[in-house]
């Protein structure tokens, strides 16, 4: 059996509008804005060859990548979100500062692969209740971290961000404005002391990464940054008139080209079970044949330094050479445009707030009493356009028809039932799963068929003539399938009459409630606030507007779709009045 038209169009705009909502998937439509950022390894990005593994990535956010207005004021609202759109990614900020629109924040991106584009997405956006800070600082490091300082501290010993908590023991001189937030100033006189622990024990030949941002005051002889001693044991690391070193139980590592003063430099030393090798700015800078010794004493930094150091992080594994590479060059501010590229912000989740900007943003806002009145006008305004939309297929088939008809019936002469012979096929005789003509789908054929067996039946029954009492039983039929032809002619169109009436009435119910609710919280807080009053009033308002979206289209569909009905009753009115005078004409009473 055929399915029906108006069938057909609901389950086609239902479609769309599944199609839609998924198209763009999206984490949580909470957050309003995302932004993918893209880790490019390849050679138009870090052109990094090895190896990496899971790294923390530093995403630096300012005023010309990211909307600062949108977000929370203090960031609560940022979250991570991997490429999948579903899995939230482990991240801490080191600093979010909105009034000079500058922020960092280190986000754990697994599996990073060399040579390759890793994406993940950036959310914010939410100034709900709800979005509160989610930052996890131990959850952003691997288990081999032992420990990491931002040095964003002021006044305070530095803290460890990784999980094992190898806080320092004393504070040191904070430094603003260093390469990442801020750093910690060394005079090359006071040191600060990271205390002996268990995690940070260190055994023969055990591997270590150890890696900083440093910045020399002056080019000064045998200036150490990081010691740890314990009798004949220790590793040194340094600049001896400004050439990067580590030296390890008095064994130093070969000079090479030194530093400038007043620059930042990425440092890191890598221990393995054969070497210990020295890294710049991301490539090998020295290698030295020496094994890392056992080591439980506390760890220096500064003993005879004057600069800033920033971003110590220590590991217990040999951290590949790729992994340096990407500390080096996605921390420093020249190479963090070419390794993490940003898209465009992408608005609001879901296909109705993506496509309206502000106004998806108030329907957030909207109580449930509000989206109860609005799926109900959503479903009156599904009902109305379907109903609008069938009604005009199906009136432009009947005036198609009616227009046939009229030709047809213009060359009828002495016999009025010759166009039902001519057809030869009665109204309901077709197949169910075939279209009927446009003839045999006019009102008004319907209407000339029902005289045509009258006239039949009573010739069939050796009638010569059709006299003024079976005149009048003709003309009733007619005037009865008029009636039915009437009735289907509206059928649904009341549909549209509840819409013009009823939708701006159940629209303005909506804003009511909403209005009563945002006063009644307004009175429980006791405080009159402009921006917690204009959400709610404007949320309400949706309610109104949405019955008005209901009404206006149903009033035009209405008004056309009446005119046209009243053309094709008109039409069959003037057809049934001459009808009946051509019966009389040509089928005359011989009684």
């Amino acid at each position: 059996m055929r399915t029906p038209t108006y069938l057909r169009l609901f389950i086609a705009v239902t479609l769309l509008l599944g199609v839609n909502g998924t198209a763009r998937a999206w984490w949580n439509s909470d957050w309003t804005i995302r932004k993918k950022i893209t880790v490019d390894t390849g050679a138009e990005g870090g052109a990094i060859s090895g190896p990496i593994g899971t790294g923390a990535v530093l995403v630096r956010l300012h005023d010309g990548n990211f909307q600062f207005a949108s977000a929370k004021e203090d960031g609560a609202d940022i979250r991570f979100v991997a490429a999948d759109d579903k899995t939230p990614l482990a991240y801490h900020v080191e600093k979010y500062d909105s009034l000079l629109n500058e922020a960092f924040v280190w986000v754990k991106v697994p599996d990073l692969k060399p040579d390759a584009q890793t994406t993940f997405w950036l959310y914010y956006g939410n100034q709900g209740e709800k979005a509160q800070r989610a930052d996890n600082a131990k959850g952003t490091y691997d288990g081999d971290t032992l420990a990491v300082y931002h040095f964003g501290e002021h006044g305070t010993a530095p803290a460890d961000s990784s999980a094992l908590a190898n806080n320092a023991e004393n504070a040191g001189t904070a430094s603003d404005g260093a390469i990442i937030g801020s750093g910690l100033r060394l005079d090359g006189k006071a040191t600060v002391k990271i205390p002996a622990s268990a995690s940070l024990n260190w055994n023969d030949r055990d591997e270590l990464t150890w890696s900083a941002w440093i910045k020399a005051a002056a080019l000064q002889a045998n200036a150490v940054i990081f010691s740890r001693r314990e009798g004949a044991n220790a590793l040194v690391i340094g600049l001896d008139n400004g050439i990067p070193y580590v030296e390890v139980n008095g064994q130093r590592s070969p000079a090479g080209a030194p530093i400038s003063a007043g620059t930042w430099k990425h440092l890191a030393v890598v221990a393995d079970e054969s070497k210990v090798t020295l890294y710049l700015d991301g490539a090998v800078y020295a290698t030295l044949p020496a094994t890392l010794p056992a080591l439980k004493s506390e760890s220096v930094l500064g003993e005879s330094f004057a600069g800033e150091i920033d971003e110590l992080e220590i590991s217990r594994v040999a951290r590949p050479a790729g992994f340096i590479k990407l500390a080096a060059f996605g921390q420093g501010p020249e190479g963090a445009a070419k390794l993490l590229k940003e898209g465009e912000d992408e608005a609001a989740a879901g296909w109705l707030s993506g496509s309206f900007g502000l106004f998806g943003t108030l329907l957030k806002a909207v109580t449930i009493d509000g989206w109860v009145v609005i799926g109900a006008l959503a479903i009156m305004a599904v009902i109305t356009w379907i109903v609008m939309v069938t009604k005009f297929f199906y009136l432009r088939k009947i005036e198609k028809g009616t227009a046939e008809f009229v030709g047809e019936w213009s060359r009828v002469s002495s016999d009025l039932t010759q166009l039902d012979q001519e057809e030869g096929v009665k109204i309901g005789a077709r197949d169910e799963d075939e279209e009927p003509d446009a003839l045999h789908g006019s009102p008004i054929y319907r209407i000339y068929h029902i005289g045509s067996e009258e006239i039949a039946k009573r010739f069939a029954a050796g009638k010569k003539g059709i006299g003024p009492r079976a005149l009048q039983a003709i003309r009733a039929s007619l005037d009865g399938g008029m009636a039915r032809e009437s009735q289907r002619l509206n059928a649904h169109m009341v549909f549209l009459t509840i819409a013009i009436a009823g939708g701006p009435f159940m629209g303005l119910l909506g804003t009511v409630i909403g209005v009563m609710i945002t006063f009644a919280e307004i009175a429980a807080s006791g405080e009159v606030n402009i921006n917690a009053i204009a959400p709610g009033i404007a949320a309400a308002l949706i309610a109104t507007v949405a019955g008005l979206v209901v009404a206006i289209p149903a009033l035009f569909g209405y008004n056309y779709l009446v005119s046209k009905i009243k053309e094709v009753t008109i039409t069959s009115q003037v057809f049934i009045d001459e009808f009946v005078t051509k019966m009389a004409e040509f089928y005359p009473s011989t009684e």
